[in-house]
């Protein structure tokens, strides 16, 4: 395999001949008969380009290309991984030993267990080329931030800071392995944020929007900027003079796309098998019992068009499917990578993913959300006496087995069942086993957006979603 082979544009998919197939065949079949129980091949090429314009200024433009491959095997449920981007034979087979050797394998330990070969190439990417050629040019890109952040600016009178931000990632991955897998995925990830800082003597606001996709060439030029920005100014002109919330004890209701980050932190992560490897999660034995309010149906796929955590195969090779995690309050599957599947027996759910070829695959949410209900948002509201209204949410921090809290970005107090004065400073606190029994109301309207999450592999591409949601009681921080 030399380097010239695994070095060509994404355009040229015509490398991947015979000649390709066998050094790679080459390399599993070493694996295989030095002793490794499996072998697992990552190769990606990858382009990416990130753009920031501040005030009215393009103030940095990123570039970044990069090739590597990631090669893991496995022996009894040890695994050993190494990746590297010396693309030719010598250095990938450097590699290969060195994987090898993590697991005490060499050359001398070669046993006759056989490699039958890889199968017929599944080429999911061969539909995909258009994705750079549909993209907008450095120029179109540079204008469109540029247009965005001077709509910010005639809509919001009290803003200090203006920030547009945009990502586009071109990442393609061939993955072979010793089971026969050998599968393309050419893939498009762009990300648009817009940023501001309003501020009034004392008074100050900080709002924040995300947009992004998978698989969607025009995502940045077809943004309403105006739209974008009259929503975003409307925030921050309502939360400049808000006052601060009492902090106590009180039922919330969380609005429906971004909110879903908390089931995603609190819950989703510990219905990882990489959580169940650690022993840090409180649902490690809960499989078909209640862990949730009847209201509550979970699930996390990889197959929502366009969505920023939509795959058509995982980082393993697996193509994407549909996951219920939680079917009416009842924990029914847990995510599950190949590593997850050896060392806890739960089956594979194609959620083995990784930020780059230098990390190893782990069991991952794709996009993860809370499922519609039948009520309307107004209901849910309607049903309050005294509480929050959650319209947007900040960062926050998660403990190893679930404990949470996040910060409001918008919030509103409920009076009555009406919506009434803005608040800020308030911070969502709890943990996932006690919160999930108290989601006793999910709406109709149910939404994703777009986020970023880290983890044992890396930080990935997800979306988080819910509808509406009620939580009869939770732990409010203020002032």
């Amino acid at each position: 395999m030399t380097t010239t082979r695994l070095s060509q544009d994404f355009l040229e998919t015509r490398y991947i001949d015979e000649l390709f197939r066998q050094n790679l065949e080459e390399l599993l079949a070493y694996g295989i008969s030095a002793g490794a129980d499996f072998v697992e091949i990552f190769l990606e090429n990858i382009d990416s380009i990130g753009i920031l314009a501040e005030q009215d200024t393009v103030t940095s433009v990123n570039p970044s290309i990069g090739k590597g491959v990631g090669i893991r095997l496995f022996l009894g449920q040890r695994d050993g991984f190494v990746s590297t981007n010396d693309l030719s034979e010598q250095g990938l087979k450097f590699a290969l030993d060195q994987a090898l050797g993590m697991l005490g394998l060499d050359k001398s330990t070669q046993t006759k267990a056989s490699f039958d070969g890889l199968q017929e190439l599944k080429n999911y990417g061969k539909t995909k080329l258009h994705y750079l050629t549909d993209c907008p040019t450095l120029r179109e890109s540079t204008n469109k931030l540029l247009e965005a952040t001077d709509l910010l600016k005639k809509n919001g009178p009290h803003l200090s800071v203006r920030r547009g931000s945009y990502s586009k990632t071109t990442q393609e991955v061939i993955i072979a392995a010793s089971d026969g897998t050998f599968c393309r995925d050419l893939r498009l990830y762009q990300s648009i944020g817009l940023n501001v800082l309003a501020l009034d003597k004392q008074h100050r606001s900080s709002i924040g929007r995300r947009i992004g996709t998978e698989g969607k060439p025009t995502t940045l030029m077809d943004l309403d900027s105006e739209k974008a920005a009259i929503d975003i100014n409307a925030s921050a002109e309502k939360m400049l003079y808000a006052k601060y919330v009492d902090a106590g004890q009180m039922p919330v209701v969380l609005a429906n796309k971004f909110g879903g980050v908390i089931f995603h932190e609190a819950c989703g992560h510990l219905l990882e098998t990489t959580q169940l490897e650690r022993g840090t999660s409180p649902f490690e034995n809960k499989l078909n019992q209640k862990i949730a309010h009847n209201a509550v149906t979970a699930v996390d796929e990889g197959l929502t068009e366009g969505a920023f955590g939509s795959i058509e195969m995982d980082d393993e090779g697996m193509q994407t499917q549909k996951t219920t995690l939680i079917e009416n309050g009842v924990l029914k599957r847990f995510l599950s990578d190949r590593a997850g599947e050896m060392r806890t027996g739960h089956k594979r759910t194609g959620s083995g993913r990784r930020q780059s070829y230098a990390f190893a695959a782990a069991s991952r949410m794709r996009n993860t959300y809370i499922e519609k209900g039948n009520y309307t948002p107004n209901q849910l509201i309607e049903s309050i006496d005294n509480g929050i209204y959650c319209k947007s949410m900040g960062g926050g921090s998660v403990g190893a087995t679930g404990q949470f809290n996040f910060s409001v970005e918008e919030g509103y107090l409920i009076k009555n069942g009406k919506l009434t004065e803005p608040v800020k400073g308030a911070t969502l606190i709890g943990e996932a086993v006690d919160v999930m029994p108290r989601i006793s109301m999910c709406a109709n309207d149910l939404d994703l957006a777009a986020g970023f999450c880290g983890s044992i592999s890396g930080s990935i591409n997800v979306t988080v979603g819910q509808p509406h949601i009620k939580v009869d009681s939770i732990t409010i921080g203020g002032r």
